[in-house]
């Protein structure tokens, strides 16, 4: 590979890395071809990218982000494979974890950049795969707004429309 297509790709790495809020770096040493397949399908089937590239090269991307990604720059040693993820933190862990029922342990987990905050180490992916994305936490934000207005709402009916119902089920409340 010439200089000018590691610069090539450098850029169009930096380019992932700056699109996608989420991005995870895995380890898929060990597994056979058919394995790594299934895997990214897998992926795919999440909407999740996953890309392998020498870990010289994704260094190199990461120093250009604005963000210091240092930490990272520790678990760039063996076997790297990159997944991208735009919409959900969770989902790369999510086909983690999925995968590993199929193969204990495989993939391993490395690290992972969710909205700039690093997790480094393998104990951190049962936390992610629990953390929410942020359409759900926008919905369960809306349910909460929502409930109060809901029990005004069925106070209202159950008193057939009438003031003295509302007041009655307010003060049948306080009680």
């Amino acid at each position: 590979m010439t200089k000018e297509e590691k610069g090539q790709i450098i850029d169009e790495l930096a380019e992932k890395f700056t699109q996608n809020n989420h991005f995870y770096i895995t380890d898929t040493s060990g597994l056979t071809v058919a394995q790594v397949n299934a895997f990214r399908r897998l992926c795919y089937n999440a909407g999740v990218e996953y890309v392998v590239y020498k870990n010289t090269l994704i260094r190199k991307a990461l120093e250009k982000q604005p963000a210091n990604y240092e930490e990272i720059f520790k678990t760039l040693h063996g076997f790297s494979g990159v997944m991208f993820s735009k919409e959900a933190g969770n989902a790369p862990a999510k086909v983690i974890k999925e995968y590993r029922k199929k193969l204990e342990g495989k993939p391993g987990f490395k690290a992972a950049s969710i909205e700039s905050a690093l997790f480094i180490g393998e104990e951190h992916l049962n936390t992610l795969t629990e953390l929410k994305s942020k359409n759900e936490l926008i919905g369960e934000i809306i349910s909460l707004l929502q409930s109060p207005a809901k029990n005004v709402l069925s106070a209202l009916l159950s008193g057939k429309n009438t003031v003295a119902g509302l007041v009655k089920a307010l003060e049948e409340r306080k009680n």
